[in-house]
């Protein structure tokens, strides 16, 4: 069902052209290895993503080589190269082997009288050769007026149709600099729709934060096909965001798109990791905070029917994601009651109180409440034993240096059974923490859903306090703390009580 949307777009098919690779790598201190490129070009595949743009096969050898391997992979994806309107450029793109070649030029003012140095004419000409180029060797082919959003309307028009009068396959219309605003954008395809017969794409930069509402104004005008980025990566503020363009056009306005939309969060996390750009807790589709509910009043609504505080037409489920509740000054009885109960607690209704009264009083005083923090308070408020724990650590040794792999060495008895295993990591931090799960073994498939640090103290000899969330295979997640002056040890103890939490639970 579509809320308050152009009816127009029901059940229209859109598709998504992903320029990840190409906008990633222009995102400042980003740059992927041809392995991590061809990884995310196989997960974009996965996700169903349409046109894949793999790169810009002239910029180097090795991006050439990128690029090339991608369009090799036997990906049911169009993988596409980005080329200038210069016969070099679409000759690279031609022998790395791609299925489409997205060629451009300035077409602004400022832009072609201080970059190019080229005449309209000039331009244009530049344009149709390019195009009609591509073409004579088999290739479908988008034409881009760089910086369109401040071209002058009549110069665009005619550069478009002469791009399509020369066999281009779809035209882009790229916010360049990102200062369309919506109805301008709307305006503006709206214009070109009556002009030009052969699709339309567009491409949107944040700068103001309106590319992704900019480009679902240009689908609403007559659009086609969106440009997106995972994560919204890209030079400067970005590009329109992946993720929240794909649910919008599918959720809000029940537009027809290939995207597998189960593996939204999943695509996202691995950007993450290869690009090391967080994803912040508060973004959208994404973000861990995306199907988080604190507010007692939240929580309750949500715990009966999960459309009370949530979208509705976006489950967790849809994108891969999963809902959580969190413990806070603002916990209600049934949050509290329900996350006790996923750990065999069930205190009375005094106790319940009492424990509550106790959450509130930790979070008063700024401080992020675990699950662990939960388990601690409900067991000495109800006098009741904590759960023998399934990990128990005994050692930890670690070795690292400016020539030394970091390297990590823990000793545990793991449910009464002594084990030792060593591994190694980018960091000290890594190589332990990756020591840890590795010993758990075949009793069960853990991984590290969230890490944090904060010093609360100040000086070299600074107490940091860690908190680390671990999930399991069904979803589950758990979280823990510990607060030491030694940052690795903190690690270890506040994942090691998570994962006994957790396997608890």
């Amino acid at each position: 069902m579509a809320f308050y949307s152009a009816e127009s777009i029901r059940n229209k098919e859109i598709t998504i052209f992903d320029t990840t690779l190409r906008d990633g790598e222009q995102t400042p201190s980003v740059s992927l290895t041809p392995k991590q490129k061809l990884n995310i070009a196989k997960q974009l595949d996965k996700l169903g993503v349409d046109t894949i743009e793999a790169g810009f096969p002239i910029a180097s050898e090795g991006d050439k080589e990128s690029v090339k391997s991608i369009a090799d992979a036997g990906l049911t994806s169009e993988v596409c190269g980005l080329a200038r309107v210069l016969t070099k450029d679409i000759d690279a793109c031609i022998d790395a082997g791609v299925d489409m070649v997205h060629t451009f030029v300035s077409t602004s003012d400022i832009q072609r009288e201080h970059t190019i140095r080229k005449s309209r004419e000039e331009v244009q000409q530049m344009a149709t050769q390019a195009v009609g180029y591509v073409k004579d060797h088999g290739l479908r082919c988008m034409f881009s007026a760089m910086d369109a959003t401040r071209t002058d309307l009549d110069y665009l028009v005619a550069i478009y149709r002469a791009a399509e009068e020369a066999g281009c396959d779809i035209i882009n219309v790229p916010d360049t600099v990102g200062v369309m605003s919506p109805s301008g954008m709307y305006n503006l395809i709206s214009d070109l729709r009556q002009e030009i017969s052969i699709p339309i794409d567009t491409h949107c930069h944040n700068d103001f934060g309106l590319a992704v509402a900019n480009s679902l104004m240009a689908i609403e005008a007559g659009a086609n096909q969106a440009q997106v980025t995972v994560n919204g990566l890209g030079e400067r503020a970005g590009n329109a965001d992946l993720a929240e363009t794909v649910m919008s056009l599918k959720s809000i306005y029940g537009a027809s798109l290939n995207i597998n939309t189960e593996y939204v969060v999943e695509t996202a996390r691995m950007v993450e990791r290869y690009t090391t750009v967080p994803i912040t807790a508060h973004r959208p589709v994404v973000g861990e905070n995306a199907f988080a509910h604190e507010s007692g009043i939240h929580t309750h609504g949500v715990l009966e029917n999960s459309d009370t505080f949530e979208p509705g037409i976006m489950t967790p489920e849809m994108v891969g994601h999963t809902r959580r509740i969190v413990l806070g000054k603002h916990a209600g009885k049934h949050a509290v009651r329900r996350s006790l109960e996923a750990a065999n607690l069930n205190p009375n209704d005094e106790q319940l109180n009492h424990i509550i009264e106790k959450v509130k009083t930790i979070a008063d005083k700024g401080k992020r409440l675990t699950d662990a923090d939960l388990y601690a308070i409900a067991c000495a408020v109800m006098h009741k034993p904590m759960g023998k724990p399934a990990i128990d650590l005994k050692e930890l040794s670690v070795m690292t240096g400016n020539v030394t792999t970091p390297t990590a060495v823990v000793k545990a008895l793991v449910n009464d059974e002594e084990r030792v295993l060593s591994n190694i990591g980018i960091g000290p931090v890594d190589a332990a923490l990756k020591a840890v799960t590795g010993i758990i073994g075949e009793h069960a498939n853990i991984s590290i859903h969230d890490f944090r640090i904060e010093a609360i103290t100040g000086g070299s000899d600074a107490v940091a306090e860690v908190i680390v969330g671990v999930q399991d295979e069904n979803g589950r997640i758990v979280s823990a703390r510990s607060a030491s002056a030694d940052i690795v040890y903190a690690s270890v103890e506040a994942l090691v009580t998570a994962i006994n939490m957790l396997l608890q639970k």
